[in-house]
């Protein structure tokens, strides 16, 4: 069963066991299905990351990872990955390219 989630921008996939969420890709491009509880997870550990200052590709990673190792079951830089850049495609996060690298950071909240 699929049910659609328009107000939040999401597409939940419903299983006898788990709920499914379709994420988005900042370019467009097919998202992945993924456990909805292993996506609020990673979504929390991504934005906990950023709170303090805008990261790196590779320290976001390090620091999702360090957070969660002990909670996640599965290849938690593939799920990071994929939920990092739904984050992205939906304006909670955003990619900002610098002189030496890309950071990522929190996106500012308009009042």
């Amino acid at each position: 069963m699929i049910r659609l989630m328009p107000s939040l921008g999401l597409i939940i996939h419903m299983s006898k066991d788990e709920e499914r969420i379709l994420t988005k890709h900042p370019q467009g491009k097919t998202g992945v299905s993924i456990s909805k509880a292993k996506y609020d997870l990673i979504k929390m550990g991504l934005i906990d990351c950023l709170k303090a200052k805008p990261l790196t590709q590779d320290e976001l990673m390090n620091c999702v990872t360090k957070r969660l190792q002990s909670k996640f079951e599965g290849s938690m830089k593939w799920y990071a990955e994929n939920v990092k850049l739904d984050l992205e495609a939906r304006g909670e996060i955003e990619r900002v390219t610098g002189k030496k690298k890309e950071t990522y950071r929190l996106r500012k909240q308009k009042n």
